[in-house]
């Protein structure tokens, strides 16, 4: 396995991919940036005649991550070449925001499973129910099967997201790779580290990710009394807010981050499922937590990894880490760095939701408010 990567600060500077790239074998190229590269055709046009064989996958992002620093307006290329591994790359569009589990099970039942090791995944950041996407993939494939990725985030707080699927970049799209083959070797990790706070609450009326009622009180009205000066700032500041909900027998806890509102339903639109029934309390930052919850979620993903020879790390953080992180956010990407060591490559993205095996039953599910790292190796 091999990998080569740059970063372009300026649309003009991506003319000298073409005799920077010498990894044209590559198969996969991962792109990461803002609007303005991602949907530009004729950067996308420059990065394809430089790796002609290579399947690219990417988005818009709310920062982008390079080396041990987060960025802004940047266009990062990380070009990879697999000696031994086989990938298969699907395009699917999303045309109804209602039926994105059905979307799921669509997606992988178009992956062949022979010899599957791994499914990396990035989708569309607001047109979409993350949760139940998710679980449609998930349902769909062997349960061995794990599934990391993200998806697309914006710097304009929920206005729009493009994804990178072998074209430039386009709304409603989730774009896969399958990894296949033995030599192949995954690790992940998905760690948060926002403590809990206030009154825990029961869930009496919300309807996919639309959250109606808490104890019969309207949701949203709960919430700006909660927030106080933060209220007349959402959706953007329930960010720092997110809500942990769980099941009543404490077999299921996420996370969920306010993605709307609606002050004619007095609702809230969270970026994945808030189920009738379950409890939910309100969350803020812990500077310390945020950053010892990269450093673990790191630890975790070395641990899964059967594999000396790491080369890659891909890096999907929350967006509203990042707002709570602010001036220290690089510090998040140093703690990750002190685990991996200085031969790992890194690239990703700050995202509107993460996708990894949960660190309770290693069954994949949607997170929000997350670092959440995808190493990958070849033996």
């Amino acid at each position: 396995m091999v990998v080569e990567q740059f970063a372009f600060y300026k649309l003009n500077e991506v003319d000298s991919i073409i005799t920077l790239g010498k990894l044209v074998k590559a198969q996969v190229i991962f792109l990461f940036g803002s609007k303005e590269f991602i949907c530009n055709k004729e950067v996308f046009n420059k990065i394809k005649i430089t790796y002609p064989n290579a399947d690219i996958i990417g988005c818009t992002t709310a920062g982008e991550i390079f080396n041990d620093q987060v960025n802004d307006n940047i266009l990062t290329v990380t070009a990879v070449y697999f000696e031994s591994t086989k990938i298969k790359f699907l395009v699917t569009e999303l045309t109804d925001f209602n039926k994105c589990y059905e979307k799921g099970i669509e997606i992988a039942k178009a992956i062949p499973v022979e010899n599957l090791s791994h499914v990396f995944l990035i989708g569309e950041g607001i047109n979409i129910n993350g949760s139940k996407l998710v679980e449609g993939v998930v349902d769909g494939l062997p349960e061995k099967v794990k599934v990391t990725g993200g998806l697309a985030g914006d710097y304009e707080g929920y206005k729009e997201t493009f994804v990178v699927a072998n074209d430039y970049g386009k709304k409603n799209l989730i774009a896969t790779i399958a990894f296949y083959g033995e030599k192949i070797k995954i690790g992940f990790g998905s760690v948060g580290g926002f403590d809990t706070f206030g009154i825990e609450r029961t869930v009496t009326k919300s309807k996919d990710n639309i959250l109606y009622e808490l104890d019969g009180k309207p949701a949203l009205d709960l919430y700006k009394e909660y927030l106080g000066e933060y209220a007349s700032r959402l959706p953007v500041s329930g960010l720092l807010f997110p809500l942990n909900i769980r099941s009543r027998d404490n077999k299921y806890s996420y996370v969920r981050t306010v993605a709307g509102i609606d002050e004619k339903t007095n609702s809230l639109r969270f970026a994945g499922e808030i189920p009738e029934g379950y409890y939910g309390k309100l969350m803020r930052a812990n500077f310390n937590n945020l950053i010892n919850g990269s450093i673990k979620a790191a630890e975790n993903s070395i641990t899964s990894i059967n594999c000396e020879d790491i080369k890659l790390a891909i890096l999907v953080s929350c967006r509203g880490r990042r707002v709570v992180l602010n001036q220290i956010i690089d510090e998040e990407l140093e703690g990750v760095r002190s685990i991996l060591g200085n031969d790992v490559i890194f690239t990703g993205f700050y995202s509107n939701g993460e996708i990894a095996p949960s660190n309770k039953n290693n069954v994949t599910e949607f997170h929000n408010q997350t670092m959440t790292i995808t190493l990958i190796g070849e033996k």
